[in-house]
């Protein structure tokens, strides 16, 4: 199987790659610079050297002689060994040569062009002559009157030149050796960080692993938080946004209190904390969050928040509480009713018939009158049995439950489900603040539709609150109770009143207790 290259290992060839063609470049751009600078130091030196000569008195005054080549040619050969020059020729007008570094060619015709300098100016070439390729300059030899009675011409040849380039050779190479050897370890160094980020995979598993994440997280049915070090959501998936109430077009790489998070769920997230299926309100919405941190190699990456929706299990939870209660009050009626029946009969039993009949009578009477009360003031027929099993609880725990005569509630103003989780909620909070308190033990209970409205009003006898205590009653996790799974039904009233744009408050009852009140808004 073909091995794949990991994006470090990729970066790495390629910068390497770049980085040689770069310095390649860079050396090339260098020799051709140094050839340049080398061809015109050579220019400059063959012309002041030539200068210099065709200046000298002496060199004036042996062209004037019977024999020139005697007096210049040791003096030619002289300057050329001291200048490092490869010829200095000193020739008539005519272009014969008076001096040369081979003697044999003293007397023939000078090679090159000369019609510059006899016109009084200089003449600079690069030409092929009696010794090879060479960088020449011709200069004039002037007499006091200033006529061109000589000519002088200095040169350096070109294989001189390149000698000198090679000499510098070494220093570029190793110049140009140890750029590759610094950009190799460079790029070593980043692909070995990248590769650490990367933790050596590839582009095409990258971006099958991205494919693959990236559906899975739009496609999976938990809200999912991703929060980092610094305290900045990192992620967010579709279910998270719907169940968080936040955009698609809000952006998610800001801090947790900059996004309009829930308070219950920005607090959890603020915390850090580990915990697992704590119930957060957010909205009209009962979430069940889980939070862990997350660590890799030892190193914290942040935390982790999954959220699920138990909205619809809460109230089927609820409305199953409710069944289930008043399932165990029938059954409870059922035995008490057993009891009393045989009473009857063994009262029939002994001849004393009268006294059966009236304690039918009295037992009858007395649980059609709650019946009758309750299921004619409030014809939600889900309501009016909810109350009816919550008086069947309260009376096998000690405590009186009532319907206030001022209930009244005709039709379904509201959805059964949001009235049985509020009434359903402040009873049970009630029974549970009487239930250790000394006698008489009382909860009364109205619900009554006023105002476009609908009013719920539970007062017990209970020890009552603190102004601290009604204060964060309808907080989530306030409870009087131990143990964890308290704290949550008050707050789901709290929800539902929100939501409906009501309202809800605790206050004293007189003589001692407490009245809690719940106003919802009916839709028009």
């Amino acid at each position: 199987m073909r091995q794949r290259w990991s994006i470090a290992g990729q970066l790495f060839a390629l910068q390497v790659l770049v980085v040689s063609l770069l310095v390649a470049g860079g050396t090339t751009g260098a020799v051709l610079l140094a050839r340049s600078d080398a061809h015109d130091a050579a220019v400059e030196e063959v012309s002041a050297v030539a200068e210099a000569i065709a200046r000298s008195p002496m060199v004036a005054d042996a062209l004037r002689s019977p024999d020139p080549s005697a007096l210049l040619q040791p003096y030619a050969e002289a300057t050329r060994a001291a200048t490092g020059t490869d010829f200095v020729v000193v020739m008539a007008t005519d272009r014969t040569r008076y001096t040369h570094r081979n003697p044999a060619l003293i007397g023939q015709k000078f090679a090159g062009s000369v019609a510059g300098a006899l016109a009084g100016g200089t003449v600079v070439e690069q030409y092929r002559g009696s010794l090879g390729e060479s960088v020449r300059t011709v200069v004039p030899v002037r007499a006091p009157d200033g006529t061109v009675m000589g000519l002088v011409s200095v040169g350096i040849t070109t294989e001189a030149i390149n000698r000198k380039l090679l000499g510098q050779a070494p220093t570029v190479a190793l110049a140009t050796v140890a750029a590759l050897l610094l950009a190799a370890a460079g790029a070593w160094l980043l692909s070995r960080r990248l590769r650490r980020q990367t933790h050596g995979l590839g582009p095409a598993e990258m971006t099958r692993m991205y494919e693959y994440y990236d559906a899975v997280l739009h496609a999976v049915r938990e809200g999912l938080v991703v929060v980092d070090r610094d305290g900045r959501v990192a992620l967010i998936n579709d279910e998270g946004r719907r169940l968080l109430g936040i955009g698609d077009d809000a952006r998610t790489d800001r801090r947790v209190d900059e996004l309009e998070l829930p308070a219950e769920a920005a607090a959890l997230l603020t915390s850090r904390r580990t915990t697992v299926d704590e119930p957060v309100p957010a909205g009209d919405r009962v979430l069940v969050a889980s939070q862990r941190e997350t660590r890799f190699e030892g190193r914290t990456l942040g935390t982790v928040l999954t959220l699920r929706d138990h909205t619809e299990l809460r109230a089927l939870t609820g409305e199953l509480d409710s069944v289930r209660g008043l399932t165990e009050a029938l059954q409870s009626q059922a035995h008490e009713a057993a009891n009393r029946l045989h009473t009857v009969l063994t009262l029939v039993e002994l001849g004393r018939t009268d006294e059966a009949i009236r304690l039918a009578t009295d037992e009858l009477a007395l649980a059609q009158q709650l019946t009758d009360q309750v299921v004619g003031a409030l014809t939600e027929p889900a309501l009016a049995a909810l109350l009816l099993g919550k008086s069947a609880q309260a009376s096998e725990r000690g405590v009186e439950l009532t319907v206030d005569e001022a209930s009244r509630l005709e039709g379904e103003p509201l959805p059964s489900r949001d009235l049985l989780t509020v009434v359903g909620n402040l009873v049970d909070n009630a029974l549970e603040a009487v239930a250790a308190a000394p006698p008489p033990r009382r909860v009364r209970v109205l619900v009554r539709e006023q105002d476009a409205a609908v009013l719920v009003r539970v007062t017990d006898t209970g020890p009552g609150m603190s102004a601290d205590q009604a204060a964060a009653a309808f907080r989530r996790g306030w409870t009087t109770k131990d143990g964890p799974g308290h704290g949550v039904g008050l707050a789901l009233v709290r929800q539902v009143a929100e939501r409906y744009g009501g309202s809800y408050d605790v206050t004293p009852a007189t003589g001692g207790g407490a009245v809690l009140t719940v106003r919802l808004p009916v839709p028009a």
